[in-house]
């Protein structure tokens, strides 16, 4: 793996360990409105990445916004509505009759989905060596998680959590490169907190919003500035660099980081069958980035069939996902 590569995968793989070691925070929140909690959380992220997004000698953020077509907009809206309030919300509902390790594992099959999709949007063939490192990046997903009690309502959430999981990859890939990390991660946040405001007074009307308890304030703050500030930006910084993907392969790390980390806090066991799954994890990572063996170039991140390209170049969660 090269220099760039490198760059490229240390921040996806850290934006993937923090979601999976976020488990304990999401957990305090069941009890909060969930419309309003994302609302809360996204419209925080938004506030926290303004002065990263407006630094001397970048771009004017409003400048860079304003050259984006009416099909970008559209992009953003769906990107947020179907990778950040959807996706969080097919997975409560998928909990509701299914035990979190179903859906964990069905958007554990996400690697698989990108490794297809973004090529063929493309218009060029997926790689082998992603196809067979994300079938072991599912397969170990699997091993770590175990499966779980459901019924065909968990199925079809889950199902739908899948479809979040890839839309949180792959929409984005065409509006990365004009808006970067830090500013497509500040405007999906800001339009994830409008759709979430308008999804709580449709669902919940006026009671959509309550005051935090502090262990739910402190939840919330560490969803909003950790999982999404950081977070997010890492994991687009890692998309634009090696591309949707290699770093959906990353997402493997986070039922690792579930599972490693449940134990401190006394949610959970990491046995052997949480150790193999890691490994085959680990083995999968390896063979889809290049690692054990001398790859092509990394296709750029833009470069998917969708919109032109003006300007410059994980709520609770099951646990395999990356969409915050």
């Amino acid at each position: 793996m090269n220099a760039t590569s490198l760059r490229g995968a240390l921040p996806a793989a850290f934006a993937c360990v923090l979601v999976g070691a976020s488990f304990t925070a999401n957990s305090v929140l069941g009890d909060y409105p969930y419309a309003g909690g994302q609302a809360l959380r996204y419209a925080l992220a938004g506030l926290l990445l303004l002065p990263l997004i407006g630094r001397a000698g970048e771009p004017r953020p409003l400048a860079t916004l304003r050259l984006l077509t009416r099909r970008q907009w559209v992009r953003l809206a769906l990107l947020a509505a179907i990778g950040m309030v959807g996706f969080n919300l097919a997975v409560l509902t998928a909990e509701r009759s299914a035990e979190p390790a179903v859906p964990g594992v069905f958007v554990g099959c996400a690697p698989i989905v990108v490794a297809v999709l973004v090529p063929l949007l493309d218009g060029r063939r997926p790689a082998r060596p992603v196809l067979y490192g994300a079938a072991l990046v599912a397969a170990g997903a699997f091993t770590v998680q175990g499966w779980g009690r459901t019924d065909l309502a968990g199925i079809l959430c889950s199902v739908g959590a899948l479809a979040g999981e890839v839309g949180f990859a792959v929409l984005a890939v065409p509006v990365l490169r004009p808006l970067g990390p830090k500013l497509l991660s500040a405007a999906v946040c800001a339009i994830a907190a409008a759709e979430s405001a308008v999804l709580g007074l449709v669902l919940d009307g006026s009671g959509f919003l309550r005051m935090p308890t502090g262990t739910e304030a402190a939840a919330l703050l560490w969803q909003a500035a950790v999982v999404t500030v950081i977070g997010f930006v890492c994991w687009y910084i890692g998309v634009q660099r090696i591309g949707a993907e290699r770093a959906t392969l990353f997402s493997g790390l986070i039922p690792v980081s579930a599972a490693l980390t449940a134990p401190l806090v006394g949610t959970g066991a990491y046995g052997l069958g949480q150790a193999a799954g890691s490994c085959l994890v680990g083995l999968g990572v390896a063979i889809g980035s290049g690692v054990l063996g001398r790859r092509g170039a990394v296709p750029p991140a833009g470069a998917a069939a969708g919109d032109g390209a003006p300007g410059r170049r994980p709520d609770r969660a099951p646990a395999a996902t990356t969409a915050p």
